[in-house]
């Protein structure tokens, strides 16, 4: 016979914070990677604004390295555009999203899965963007300083960016909506991100290019965090 501690005892324990946060991203990288309805157009969009900025501009000599960090930067935060509206889209469209919230799922484990699958969109993005824009600009972009760089600025992007979906994808006009909310936002990730490129891409030493490193960690500590905790109020329907 069970004693009585066992016969009263919770017989399914729900996993903890990490597992949950596990599960989620193992099934938004799953989803994502069988449908490929995001990595594909993000990668087409990237790459058509860099052929796009190289034709239409003149960009030579000093010229060039002053506005190859910002015109790579646009052409990433433009088309992670593309995959942040769509975090939500599956599970508004399926009606999916209410089951999740009203499981043992903790809010904050949904949104940072959400958002790390967004950093593997952008990381994979870069992985592809960053080679043709070396060769479009003919720049030295294998940069150790700009790996932190494209780390720290794709979790800013994602960090916010994630949040603000959840909002857009209530509204009709969310196509226009998540821009407009967004970008505002990331003024002070682009700042710093394109600072830090192209203090990188001039072999500046590291001294240089550390404060604006520090800028994109404190900007993704403070605005990851909080919006971990204001998740749930933003789905809630």
């Amino acid at each position: 016979m069970k004693s009585p501690s066992q016969a009263t005892g919770p017989k399914n324990t729900p996993p903890g914070y990490a597992a949950q946060f596990w599960l989620l991203l193992r099934k938004e990288l799953a989803v994502e990677f069988r449908s490929r309805e995001t990595a594909a157009p993000m990668a087409v969009f990237a790459v058509a604004a860099l052929i796009a900025f190289q034709f239409s501009f003149d960009l030579r000599g000093a010229v060039l390295t002053l506005v190859a960090p910002g015109v790579l930067w646009v052409a990433i935060i433009f088309a992670s555009l593309l995959a942040l509206g769509r975090s939500f889209a599956r599970e508004d469209e399926r009606g999916s999203l209410e089951g999740i919230l009203l499981s043992p799922t903790d809010p904050g484990a949904l949104y940072l899965a959400k958002a790390a699958a967004n950093v593997v969109l952008l990381t994979m993005l870069e992985v592809v963007i960053v080679p043709l824009s070396a060769l479009l600009f003919n720049l030295q972009l294998l940069q150790p300083a700009l790996l932190p760089t494209f780390l720290l600025g794709n979790i800013g992007i994602a960090g916010v960016g994630t949040i603000l979906s959840s909002i857009a994808a209530q509204a009709r006009a969310r196509e226009a909506l998540l821009p407009i909310m967004l970008l505002p936002l990331l003024v002070p990730v682009i700042i710093a991100a394109v600072r830090a490129t192209g203090l990188a891409i001039d072999g500046r030493p590291w001294e240089d290019i550390q404060p604006w490193l520090a800028v994109l960690a404190a900007y993704d500590l403070i605005f990851v965090v909080l919006s971990a905790l204001l998740f749930y109020a933003t789905v809630e329907r």
